[in-house]
């Protein structure tokens, strides 16, 4: 039997203290925090809000099931930073906000939207890289620091920061739900891989890398917190150290590794 096809999620700015309320109290639940320590409260999104900021939610069948909250960035005039995205699985809401975000940021005039991730988290590299056509603009170790909820909690806060550039080629074929190739050139050599969970060193010193991440470091933080910490150490290591060596990322392959290359840009 084949999947339902899900209806695309209604996305909407939000203004209101009753739809900021929601917000907070939807955002508590994804990153497992209580009420009133939330990820971002609602004093700051009705700031943000009131000030022409934008503040978006998405709803399925009439109920809340992602938001996010982005604010305008330098250079001013060009840019807005993403500051925090969170939908609930099974709506395809995050992908229907972010397309909402880039219509929103072009009709004013904006060419860029930037935003941070955890990458060791396999599946927001795909989201980021593969499936919007972000590229990582830079490697930003424990940019938050200690971060008390139920995502974070324990382990450094590194994060990479995502540039998307609205009218690349790359970025429009996204918006057109179109699928976005990524090469593994033939003689890329592994920097980082797993080895029965943990992370293992190779060569950094090719033109074309892969820096492997884990299926899901997410239930690894639980199971094991020594390896997920093996592998924050490693990844900010490789992957911090090829970014600042020059090399860039191209892509994200088979949801488990970043694509690499000291090349020039095509």
């Amino acid at each position: 039997m084949s999947a339902p096809v899900l209806s695309a999620p209604a996305i909407r700015e939000l203004h209101e203290l009753e739809e900021l309320e929601s917000v907070c109290a939807l955002f508590c639940e994804i990153w497992g925090t209580p009420a009133n320590n939330p990820p971002i409260n609602v004093e700051q999104m009705r700031a943000l809000s009131h000030a022409g900021n934008y503040v978006a939610g998405a709803y399925a069948d009439g109920r809340l099931v992602g938001a996010t909250v982005a604010f305008f960035g330098a250079p001013i005039a060009r840019t807005m930073h993403s500051h925090i995205t969170g939908a609930l699985p099974g709506h395809a809401a995050g992908l229907a906000l972010k397309l909402h975000q880039r219509d929103w940021a072009l009709d004013r005039g904006l060419h860029r939207i930037t935003w941070t991730y955890d990458p060791l988290i396999a599946r927001n590299a795909h989201f980021n890289l593969a499936k919007l056509g972000g590229v990582i603009d830079a490697y930003l170790p424990n940019f938050y620091g200690t971060v008390d909820d139920a995502i974070n909690a324990g382990t450094d806060t590194d994060r990479a920061m995502v540039g998307w550039d609205l009218a690349e080629p790359r970025v429009v074929a996204a918006a057109r739900r179109e699928s976005i190739p990524v090469v593994v050139p033939p003689g890329a050599v592994a920097a980082l891989t797993d080895r029965d969970g943990r992370p293992a060193l190779g060569r950094t010193d090719a033109e074309d890398l892969l820096v492997g991440v884990p299926a899901d470091i997410e239930k690894l933080r639980h199971t094991d917190p020594a390896a997920a910490r093996d592998w924050r150490l490693a990844l900010r290591e490789v992957l911090a150290g090829l970014l600042a060596d020059g090399a860039r990322v191209t892509g994200f392959h088979g949801r488990s590794r970043y694509v690499l290359t000291r090349g020039p840009a095509a």
